[in-house]
């Protein structure tokens, strides 16, 4: 609207007015605006946010309690090598222990409500974080090495996929390091190795035990043939599940003590793709 507009009678321009506001108001909703930057900003248009930020009235997190350490056997999602922007990334899946000093970012109301690498919905009102190697989840220490302070998070998430940073934290973990002004901070990063209790092994060997499955292939003369070949080499059940054109070769039962090491073995031998199916 024209800035000159004589104030001094406000009437005349009320017709005006609605009609521009009607106007308005009857346009089709449009879409976002997109460039260059937006596949890359909102991850294909998954999140509705471009830019990340911290909630709108940064509420205080000094009453958030660490996370507590404890055996989880790995998440059936977000274990798999995998790729982003072009770069390949390993997952450590037999790490024992780990530690690294670098720098440490935050990320928040951008993603939070939205699932984590490992399918849990992400909260940044909780002591989480998210880590570009280490098994999810996983349970670590971080060390703000400008100021002391310390935090212990539960690793569910992949991350940060920027250079020269080491791990990224949740608005809730990044208040209580003393590190939301700067948005980053040099930390110490310790990984927490938690065996399984006896009961935890108790209830792994009465449990109905994974399945894993292997590939996708259109031949179904190759998935049965693999399949009499790895259930002989294994000593597992092998089966083919045929849906629409794809054959689906799956192995299990398999013990949860052993379902770790088998799935090692398999991508190991060349089946990258294989993941838990339970």
């Amino acid at each position: 609207m024209n800035n000159s507009v004589n104030l001094l009678r406000p009437r005349a321009w009320l017709p005006l007015a609605a009609l521009l506001l009607a106007a308005c108001s009857s346009q089709p909703e449009q879409p976002p605006a997109t460039d260059d930057g937006y596949d890359r900003e909102t991850a294909g248009g998954r999140y509705s946010m471009r830019k990340d930020m911290a909630p709108g009235e940064m509420p205080d997190m000094s009453h958030v309690k660490d996370a507590v350490p404890r055996f989880e056997p790995y998440s059936r999602q977000g274990n798999k090598d995998y790729n982003v922007w072009g770069q390949d990334y390993q997952v450590w899946r037999d790490v024992q222990n780990y530690k690294d000093e670098g720098m440490a970012s935050w990320y928040g109301a951008k993603f939070h409500g939205y699932h984590t690498s490992n399918g849990e919905v992400y909260d940044m009102f909780t002591m989480t974080a998210a880590h570009k190697n280490l098994p999810l989840p996983s349970f670590v220490r971080v060390t703000n090495t400008a100021n002391g302070k310390q935090v212990i998070v539960r690793v569910n998430d992949r991350g940060p996929f920027h250079d020269g940073r080491i791990i990224d934290l949740s608005y809730a973990a990044a208040w209580r390091l003393g590190m939301l002004d700067k948005g980053t901070a040099p930390v110490k990063v310790e990984l927490i190795k938690m065996a399984p209790s006896k009961e935890d092994v108790r209830l792994a060997e009465q449990g109905p035990g994974r399945h894993i499955q292997l590939l996708a292939t259109r031949s179904g003369d190759r998935a049965r043939d693999l399949a009499t070949r790895l259930s002989r080499e294994y000593g597992f059940p092998a089966r083919v599940e045929h849906q629409s054109d794809w054959y689906k070769l799956q192995m299990g039962p398999i013990p949860v003590t052993q379902t770790d090491d088998i799935l090692s073995r398999l991508i190991a031998e060349g089946y990258e793709q294989a993941y838990f199916l339970n």
